[in-house]
């Protein structure tokens, strides 16, 4: 059956996108996976890509022009199917549902609640935003701001936890944050309500219940339901956990989640938020005390008459926490969970002699204003045998095995929350100062959830280097549409024979993933034998 694509709304403030190039035309097959355009929003222009397989059947606007979010963008199906009725409106059950919300949207804008309400001048309500192209819905991992704070246009307002990065989200607008709609360490889908930003004194209820159409109505009387509750804390924001005694105590999940990490007992700290809650300051500052608790004796043993009975501690207690799985590790399991489980992998070892790589190493970095790692080298030396072993450089489909002619780098890099892998685009094209700096800046932004989802994306090889925790050897699951990745170890001092001698060298283990669909053994070696002598011969890649 026929897929339409919309507009897809790639940026928090988007409301129309145009289309600056199409990389398909009408009649070609899609795969899941594949460029079909790239998209200019308001902020950027970006790939988009299709989730969808089959025939590209019908283009919706052309290269340069430009449409409201959710226009139709493209349709995808079988070849020769007839489309007419998704074109003029007598469409399927799943596109008239589509196509009615506009109307259903209308007449709930014409209902006698809707218009007794309007939202006031200067109000702003700001929605989860899709913050990459596949994300569904997002986690708050920390709110930067308070209900009351004064926020200008460019603060920050939360860290916003997508399913590839937990990523900084910035206010566009000034005012003071009336309400915030999704709490820390709560998930909502993308455009759900995430908070109002306007002058001091507006009436947030109003400013809902006048969002009518969208999701900001069903937030609202939730927000009033838990407030309404006897039982509960007053506080939305804070959380309630069980104390020794047990009464309950208030924190926030952020506070929770330092307190677990750092081992802290939350009825040891006293909060200094409203009510008595414990925010992160309070965790952060927490000094524990040095006073021992004195022995209390047992009922038993209070009578002078009796004699003391030894006093028996429990040796440990078991205890289990249960930590709500982020977006960002379901995407990792569903992402390698589908290759490891999907693609047959076979792995390839050699061992590398590093001796030559050391001493060039160490001559380039005595050049002013130079630094270049091992990492780096690696990195070279991948790009330079992916030019002579085309087969590793490919992604398979159903129908045909893709030739990548470019090669786009994936480095996976290790975050607080888990994982994500930078793309290096056009790495061959890069000299080793230049992929050693273009490393850097993707790494040091990625960890500081600054880096772009499209920087993300579409690599074509990766490596993953344990080698500066002193891992010697591992295999890794191959990154998704890859055929490869390849795994690199640490440089270890050993004897080594060279030339009928034993002498002390510098060796390193590499290991290649291949997906045995797109890769044979034979072409796997080969590559490998190339990578070596480019490692092996560092002036080989400076030629």
């Amino acid at each position: 059956m026929a897929e339409v694509i919309n507009m897809p709304r790639l940026s928090d403030t988007m409301e129309e996108g145009t289309v600056a190039k199409w990389l398909k035309k009408v009649g070609d097959k899609i795969e899941e996976g594949d460029i079909l355009a790239e998209i200019e929003t308001d902020k950027a222009t970006m790939e988009f890509e299709s989730f969808h397989e089959g025939t590209l059947l019908h283009i919706g606007i052309e290269e340069g022009d430009g449409a409201p979010v959710d226009s139709l963008l493209a349709i995808i199906g079988e070849d020769g199917e007839d489309i007419s009725g998704l074109l003029n409106g007598t469409a399927t059950p799943v596109v008239k549902e589509e196509a009615a919300a506009p109307a259903e949207i209308e007449s709930s804008a014409e209902s006698p609640v809707a218009a007794s309400t309007e939202i006031p001048e200067g109000v702003e309500i700001i929605t989860m935003p899709r913050l990459s192209d596949t994300m569904e819905e997002g986690t708050v991992a920390a709110w930067l701001k308070k209900v009351g704070d004064t926020v200008e246009e460019g603060d920050i307002l939360a860290e916003i936890e997508t399913d590839k990065a937990t990523m900084e989200f910035e206010s566009f607008y000034s005012g003071v944050l009336l309400h915030i709609g999704i709490q820390e360490g709560e998930s909502a889908p993308v455009d759900d309500v995430l908070a109002v930003i306007g002058p001091e004194g507006t009436d947030v209820n109003a400013v809902l219940s006048a969002s009518s159409g969208s999701r900001a109505v069903e937030s609202a009387p939730k927000t009033e339901e838990k407030a309404a509750e006897p039982s509960k804390t007053q506080d939305p924001v804070a959380e309630a956990a069980p104390s020794q005694n047990g009464q309950r105590i208030l924190a926030s999940p952020l506070a929770k989640k330092i307190a677990s990490d750092k081992g802290i007992n939350l009825s040891d700290v006293s909060g200094s938020g409203d009510h008595g809650r414990i925010v992160k300051r309070d965790v952060e500052n927490y000094q524990p005390s040095t006073s021992v608790a004195p022995v209390v004796a047992a009922p038993s043993e209070t009578k002078a008459s009796a004699p003391m009975a030894p006093i028996h501690l429990p040796v440990g207690e078991e205890s289990v926490e249960e930590v709500k799985n982020s977006s960002m590790r379901k995407a990792i399991t569903k992402h390698l969970g589908a290759s490891k489980f999907t693609a047959p992998h076979f792995y390839l070892t050699i061992e590398v002699d590093m001796d030559n790589a050391k001493a060039s190493r160490a001559q380039i970095n005595n050049l002013p204003d130079t630094k270049v790692s091992f990492n780096d080298m690696v990195l070279k030396a991948c790009a330079m045998a992916l030019k002579k072993h085309p087969q590793v450089n490919t992604t398979w489909t159903d129908d045909a095995t893709i030739f990548k002619h470019h090669i786009h780098m994936g480095v996976a890099v290790a975050v607080d929350e888990g994982l994500v892998v930078p793309v290096i685009k056009f790495a061959d094209q890069l000299s080793l100062t230049q992929l050693g700096a273009s490393v850097k800046d993707l790494a040091g932004r990625a960890r500081s959830k600054k880096i772009k989802p499209d920087e993300m994306e579409g690599s074509t090889f990766t490596v993953s280097n344990l080698g500066m925790f002193g891992i010697l050897e591992f295999t890794s699951i191959i990154n998704k549409p890859n055929s490869a990745i390849l795994s690199v170890g640490a440089i270890v001092e050993k004897p080594v024979v060279k030339n009928g001698e034993i002498v002390v060298g510098n060796t390193m283990k590499v290991t290649l993933a291949c997906d045995h669909r797109t890769v044979d053994g034979a072409v796997g070696a080969q590559f490998l034998q190339t990578l070596r002598a480019y490692l092996e011969n560092p002036v080989t890649m400076l030629a």
